[in-house]
């Protein structure tokens, strides 16, 4: 069974470098090893929404995630990481070591009861 997980970030509010980030994602641009890498660490889905400067990601994780991914794709994955952090800016409420920032969901409309 899988859950999902949420995350914030903000990019440079820079319309020539959203362009060229949201190109880096576009299906197919994204390095082989990267997707892999994402899997091996228990990623089920992932989607990114952008709105302004402001990015979501919402993911399906398994539920021994996060798991370890190999050296290699680990070491891929962290120039990925460098090539794509000239684009973001951490929110200010966020751990320092980490990019995207994890968010708690507050709202469920499955959990609301039904109105008389």
């Amino acid at each position: 069974m899988s859950r999902r997980v949420c995350y914030a970030l903000d990019l440079v509010d820079d319309a020539e470098l959203i362009a060229e980030y949201e190109a880096a994602h576009a299906a197919g641009a994204v390095w082989p090893q990267v997707i892999a890498g994402i899997r091996q660490a228990g990623y089920e889905s992932m989607e990114i929404w952008r709105t302004g400067d402001r990015l979501f990601m919402v993911a399906e994780v398994a539920d021994d995630w996060p798991r370890d991914v190999t050296p290699e794709i680990s070491a891929i994955d962290a120039r990925w990481q460098d090539r794509m952090d000239r684009f973001q800016k951490r929110l200010p409420h966020g751990e320092p070591d980490e990019k995207w920032t994890a968010m708690t969901r507050i709202f469920s409309l499955d959990e609301q009861q039904d109105a008389p």
